[in-house]
């Protein structure tokens, strides 16, 4: 047991210096320009200097991201709702549902900040449309999955339909959702990210999208990956907290329903 934890710790490590020593050799050894890739000590070193703007603007996109999958989450779930209920209406919106997941977000956040303005609500509105597709499919399929021979029980007890929903389906549910929101919860953050492309250039507030495109803009590359490097501490961070979250809600679940040994 020991050692097998021991494996999952070192062997992270093992790949992380091996990635960063072929980097740094990489770069010396084609002698490549800092603007086109610099050496991993000086993405450190970038990073070190610049470490309070990122932590301020990974508080900003956390923030704009946390929101988005909240809503992703209460939206979703009320929707998947209303399609457990009817087999007509499931048919009938689904494929709008689909679009949200096919069309590009790049291509309409111009519209909803035409729409909603250069304001900190259009990055969270951004973040909940792209992580919203995996919250409606998986808590769809768990409420219109549930065992039949439970639903022919609850009929036998003349249950009716909302008492059927609040007692049985929505309970049966519980495990798609947080698999739902384990999903979404990367997806959330690069909507905020995608937000702040387009509301942060035009200096609505410093998010970590912000930060990358300025960057981007002054040729500072060491900054940039430092700033993309955040930006995948972040989402690691918020996967890590949903995970927290999903495993005391099933935790419990299981225990209510009996499952618990």
């Amino acid at each position: 047991m020991m050692t097998s934890r021991l494996v999952r710790w070192i062997a992270p490590v093992l790949v992380f210096l091996i990635f960063t020593g072929v980097w740094d050799f990489s770069v010396r050894w084609f002698d490549l320009h800092k603007v086109i890739l610099p050496k991993p000590m000086d993405v450190l070193y970038a990073m070190f200097q610049e470490r309070w703007i990122l932590l301020r603007g990974s508080w900003v996109t956390f923030q704009a991201a946390f929101l988005g999958l909240l809503a992703s989450a209460v939206i979703g779930s009320s929707i998947a709702i209303v399609f457990s209920q009817s087999r007509v209406v499931r048919i009938s919106f689904y494929p709008y549902v689909l679009f949200l997941q096919t069309v590009p977000i790049v291509a309409i956040a111009p519209l909803l900040i035409l729409w909603f303005g250069n304001e900190f609500k259009t990055v969270v509105l951004v973040s909940c449309i792209i992580s919203i597709f995996p919250v409606i499919s998986n808590v769809t399929s768990g409420l219109i999955s549930v065992n039949e021979n439970l639903r022919d029980l609850f009929r036998m007890q003349s249950a009716n339909r909302l008492q059927v929903l609040l007692k049985l389906s929505i309970p049966s549910a519980v495990p798609q959702l947080v698999l739902g929101l384990r999903i979404s919860c990367g997806l959330a953050v690069i909507g905020a990210i995608v937000g702040e492309f387009f509301v942060g250039d035009r200096g609505a507030y410093e998010g970590l999208g912000t930060i990358i495109t300025a960057r981007q803009g002054n040729l500072n590359t060491a900054s940039m990956i430092g700033a993309v490097i955040a930006c995948a501490l972040l989402g690691l961070v918020l996967l890590v907290f949903v995970n927290l979250i999903g495993t005391i809600v099933l935790r419990r679940w299981t225990k209510d329903v009996g499952f618990e040994s």
